[in-house]
């Protein structure tokens, strides 16, 4: 499990980043937004490995359910660049399909239940 300096960025480039952070073991979550964002996500590193290049004016956050977890996108293209985690605040997850150099569709996944940890029903 290498964790590499990777170049990330939303769709439209205005929202830049780098992350030091492995991509494996990948992992998707069943939470109500992330189903519906069917994003692959690395696994959970320290906020100290992400750092936003530009575009921090161009993020969006938001929020639901409890309002621990901390999800970005980008206010342009509507990308989900990151996210700080609900089950261990100060690490974060990084949206594989935004790293350049890495094939989402190549990878498995496993799949957190999200969709346990919710306080409000069918969230």
């Amino acid at each position: 499990m290498s964790s590499d300096l990777l170049q990330g960025s939303c769709h439209c480039g205005a929202v830049r980043f780098e992350v030091r952070a492995p991509v494996e073991p990948a992992a998707r979550c069943n939470c109500s937004l992330c189903r519906r964002k069917g994003a692959l996500m690395t696994p959970a590193f320290p906020a100290s490995q992400l750092h936003l290049l530009s575009g921090e004016g161009d993020l969006a956050c938001y929020q639901f359910n409890t309002r621990v977890a901390r999800h970005y996108f980008c206010r342009h293209c509507g990308i989900y660049t990151f996210h700080e985690t609900r089950t261990a605040p100060g690490m974060w997850r990084a949206n594989i399909g935004c790293l350049e150099g890495i094939d989402p569709y190549a990878m498995t996944a496993s799949v957190a239940d999200g969709q346990r940890l919710s306080v409000v029903e069918d969230a």
